[in-house]
């Protein structure tokens, strides 16, 4: 009988051990946009590489869509811990923290190339701004350089006068009402709707959005201004990553640098892509009037 309750307890303990040596993990990381857009896609196989780089361990559930939290609630929500992970858009939260913005400044930054001298100057103090709000910088990936999307044909920024403009950011808010056009604050899921009902009738955004939102239904023209490249960037709450023992920490961060290197690659892809696909749907893809760059410079 001792034997016997030997063996049953010693079965239970190795069982125990067994569970608690493969305890899984599991994170939600809410991101503003479509499934099928890039930055979602690369934050997909951003989450498998995860799981299988901790052999199961870290599991990561893509919320895309802004289906579990709006765009601007993902932040906080990542910071006050409801979400373990997110993705937010930098520019948003200029007012919060001039920084955040400087990729959203026209012509700073108008190429892949300055935006990456940009990124490199502006990571360090980021990681520090976002330590002390509780979080830490996983990586960041650029949206495609921005451009006008309008019904009507553009000679200068005169032309944009009392057009309801969607903006996205302080930033494209400051714009419409340099420009007297209407600010519209629209997010990216609701953009299509907006569209179609009027709210909004112009916007300056990606190539990738266009497509994304598919304003080649309601829009007519597209002038790549290229006017910056605002980043996304994937952001962990502290305190989840300092649970997470050491080698899913190097797991996490070694599939975190692997999607900022492929992402980067896909914007640029991207942007040449999405513009031959408004072509293809009909919208006109023009460049800048010269006293239209110059109104916005």
């Amino acid at each position: 009988m001792k034997r016997r309750l030997f063996t049953l307890t010693a079965a239970a303990t190795l069982a125990l051990t067994a569970s608690l040596s493969f305890a899984q993990t599991k994170w939600d990381l809410p991101t503003a946009y479509p499934a099928t857009n890039f930055h979602t896609e690369n934050i997909t196989q951003f989450a498998k590489d995860v799981d299988a780089a901790t052999g199961g361990k870290l599991k990561i559930t893509v919320h895309p869509n802004a289906s579990l939290f709006k765009a601007p609630e993902i932040k906080r929500a990542v910071q006050g811990g409801q979400a373990q992970a997110g993705e937010i858009l930098l520019a948003n939260f200029q007012n919060e923290w001039q920084v955040f913005g400087a990729d959203g400044l026209p012509f700073l930054a108008d190429s892949y190339d300055e935006s990456k001298k940009l990124y490199a100057a502006q990571k360090p103090v980021l990681e520090k701004k976002l330590a002390e709000q509780g979080m830490v910088l996983l990586y960041s990936v650029p949206w495609p350089p921005q451009g006008i999307y309008t019904k009507k044909p553009l000679a200068s920024a005169a032309d944009l006068k009392g057009i309801k403009w969607r903006a996205y950011s302080p930033a494209t808010a400051r714009i419409a009402e340099l420009v007297g056009a209407q600010p519209v604050t629209v997010q990216a899921a609701e953009f299509s709707q907006a569209l179609a009902t009027g709210v909004v009738e112009s916007t300056m955004t990606s190539g990738a959005t266009g497509v994304d939102s598919k304003l080649y239904e309601n829009l007519k023209y597209y002038y790549d201004t290229q006017a910056w490249l605002p980043k996304n960037a994937v952001l962990v709450n502290k305190k989840a990553f300092d649970a997470l023992d050491k080698p899913a920490q190097d797991a996490l961060l070694k599939a975190a640098a692997d999607a900022e290197s492929r992402g980067w690659a896909a914007s640029q892809k991207v942007n040449t892509d999405t513009l031959a696909k408004l072509k293809a749907n009909g919208m006109e893809v023009l460049p800048p009037p010269a006293a239209l760059k110059s109104d916005m410079a």
